[in-house]
């Protein structure tokens, strides 16, 4: 079966998600489930192997589009561990369940992370926080909700200014904000009560991958006492990585730094000068007080219990069986 034998919204999905139409963490997380359930549900298999034969190719369809998305590899698993049946309907009654008890959880995750992250924050307490998170700002939103008062001092977060989305946003739900340049971090850490930080991805030791500039906040906050909050989601867990495998760090285009005349305008051999972009750091666990999620709170070192918990110890890929 090719991308052109799985059902047209799967291949649709698909499509989207390798062409960013479909973005976001839990967003794609989302769309790959239904499209799971859409695939079981209009199925014409004939039997209950060949019906599971379907969604394994419709896994590997959507995997396929975005394998470094930790998210969407998450979802996949999480549906198709929970189908099973000796029947095509059994299947396919549990392929749709599995699917919408994945989005159902899905739907209220941020929420409860929130929720959870909220009661580390103290009423007056001030935060400073690094790009743009949806999760580290849904436990800001969940405090102001409980009647604290809060401040924040925000980082540009350089080459693409995402803090700037962050200092927006606080503003609209009335939060005092103090924007800064990334390089004066450590000289406002003595007035902040939190470091708070989201991540792009978690590993099984605790180690945070996040937007460039995490890791050296993380140290700096260390050196002044000042606690570092990690709020994410359990899609944000990297199963792979309880077998070793390491999560690779996206270099980005370099005219996010330097422009193309600005590049033409350097003097000497164009060859003896390089630009780096890396979009990512990895924040080792050691500088982690704490990982919030929808779960609950852990430090870092027992993360991997957690995610041993929800993807079990054996991270094989079912759509590649």
């Amino acid at each position: 079966m090719s991308e052109h034998d799985v059902h047209p919204d799967v291949a649709e999905t698909a499509d989207d998600i390798a062409t960013m139409e479909i973005r976001g963490a839990a967003t794609i997380a989302n769309a790959a489930a239904g499209a799971l359930a859409t695939q079981a549900r209009e199925s014409d298999a004939d039997s209950p192997e060949a019906l599971l034969t379907e969604l394994r190719e419709a896994a590997k369809v959507l995997y396929e589009t975005r394998p470094t998305a930790v998210s969407l590899p998450n979802a996949l698993r999480f549906v198709m561990a929970h189908i099973d049946g000796d029947t095509v309907e059994a299947v396919r009654k549990s392929a749709v369940e599995s699917a919408a008890t994945f989005q159902r959880d899905l739907d209220h995750a941020q929420d409860r992370l929130g929720e959870v992250g909220a009661n580390r924050l103290r009423d007056g307490d001030t935060v400073m926080t690094h790009c743009h998170s949806t999760d580290a700002l849904s436990c800001v939103k969940a405090a102001l909700d409980q009647g604290k008062h809060i401040e924040a001092i925000v980082k540009e977060t350089r080459p693409r200014k995402q803090g700037h989305i962050t200092a927006e946003q606080l503003r609209e739900w009335g939060v005092p904000v103090t924007l800064v340049v990334d390089s004066a971090a450590r000289r406002y850490l003595n007035d902040v009560d939190h470091v708070l930080v989201g991540a792009d991805s978690i590993a099984a030791d605790g180690s945070v991958i996040n937007k460039i500039g995490t890791s050296g906040l993380a140290v700096n906050a260390r050196d002044r006492g000042t606690p570092v909050m990690v709020a994410a989601q359990t899609i944000k867990l990297h199963p792979d990585t309880l077998t070793g495998h390491t999560v690779e760090i996206e270099m980005r285009d370099e005219t996010e730094i330097i422009s193309d005349e600005e590049r033409e305008a350097i003097q000497g051999d164009p060859d003896g000068f390089t630009v780096r972009n890396p979009a990512f750091d990895v924040t080792p666990p050691r500088y982690v007080d704490a990982i919030v999620t929808e779960r609950g709170q852990f430090p870092p070192e027992s993360v991997v219990v957690l995610m041993r918990d929800l993807f079990g110890s054996e991270t094989d890929r079912p759509w590649e069986v």
